[in-house]
């Protein structure tokens, strides 16, 4: 059965003025009658271990597995310097990732940078995961790379990093949202590949996600995981979400 959760990312704006705490967020889920949370990690208040295991146990608490916990990458640099960097940000989110019980990490590929081409960002990005994965192996989770535009506009794009690092501790985040050209072709062409989704309510800003077409997809594939909305609406989050979410169970 498909599961209905939520990114911390969709209450961003009270979580980076602390109107609202990791934990209270939590809650409001609970109140909202998910099945699940999303810790994306941008606004931590603490990066200790015993922090993490707060959350985990607060979460269990409330009948709420953590889906994922999520980080923002680029490896799409020219500086080796700067992709070592993020490989060993990647290795402290699959620490974190394993604290929280968390099962993926979710992260970028990145942005072509000016005077380079495509394909050799899309080498810089492989050569990173493929050394991304044994610390994902190593804590147990599987590193989920997203459809963020970029190098991983295309679903084909997706596919080839994913099958070129050639591990099945890189999977992917699917974002219902992100494919902006041929969406739900290439929505079809990743889920093989999903091990989370991302739940958004528009792909543009005059084109809305088409849930039933989704579902149906979701279902030709045997896709059985978590749907976690990352809410991007100009309505405030504790209204939206709310009602984004009464819609999703129902058609789930």
């Amino acid at each position: 059965m498909i599961k209905i959760g939520c990114a911390a990312y969709s209450y961003r704006e009270y979580l980076k003025d602390g109107r609202m705490s990791y934990e209270d967020f939590i809650e409001e889920a609970y109140k909202i009658g998910l099945d699940g949370v999303e810790m994306t990690l941008y606004w931590l208040p603490s990066r200790e271990s015993g922090y993490f295991k707060k959350l985990k146990r607060i979460a269990l608490s409330r009948g709420l597995p953590i889906s994922c916990a999520g980080i923002s990458t680029n490896f799409c640099n020219p500086d080796p310097l700067e992709r070592e960097r993020i490989i060993k940000a990647v290795e402290e989110g699959a620490i974190i990732a394993r604290e929280l019980g968390a099962p993926a990490l979710r992260i970028f590929g990145g942005y072509v940078p000016e005077g380079y081409s495509e394909e050799q960002a899309l080498m810089w990005t492989i050569e990173g995961l493929k050394r991304c994965v044994k610390y994902a192996e190593e804590n147990g989770v599987v590193i989920a790379l997203e459809n963020h535009g970029g190098i991983t506009a295309r679903a084909d794009s997706v596919i080839r990093i994913v099958e070129s690092v050639g591990s099945p501790w890189l999977r992917v985040n699917l974002d219902l949202g992100n494919y902006r050209e041929s969406t739900y072709e290439d929505i079809a062409k990743t889920v093989p590949y999903a091990v989370h989704i991302h739940g958004k309510v528009s792909i543009s800003e005059n084109m809305k996600v088409d849930y039933e077409r989704v579902k149906r997809i979701l279902e030709d594939n045997g896709y059985n995981g978590f749907i976690s909305i990352e809410y991007e609406e100009k309505e405030d989050p504790k209204i939206g979400v709310c009602k984004f979410a009464k819609y999703l169970l129902k058609i789930f």
